[in-house]
């Protein structure tokens, strides 16, 4: 896997993780709702942290400066 995110993207989708986490966790959303929010969160989150978003691949999208 090859990075395709720059810095500002990944800082910006580790916040969005966070800030949907704590959503979840205050029970600020509740049911399918709550749920879907968790699943994004943990992608942001998780491609935050590697620096690698599969869609972006897919759309031949890159942040990354070179």
């Amino acid at each position: 896997m090859k990075k395709n995110m720059g810095q500002t993207d990944r800082i910006i989708r580790s916040v969005l993780a966070i800030l949907l986490a704590v959503l979840y966790l205050a029970g600020a959303v509740d049911g399918i709702l709550a749920l879907v929010l968790l699943i994004i969160a943990l992608i942001f989150g998780i491609t935050g942290i590697i620096g690698f978003c599969p869609l972006y691949t897919v759309f031949g999208w890159n942040t990354l400066k070179k």
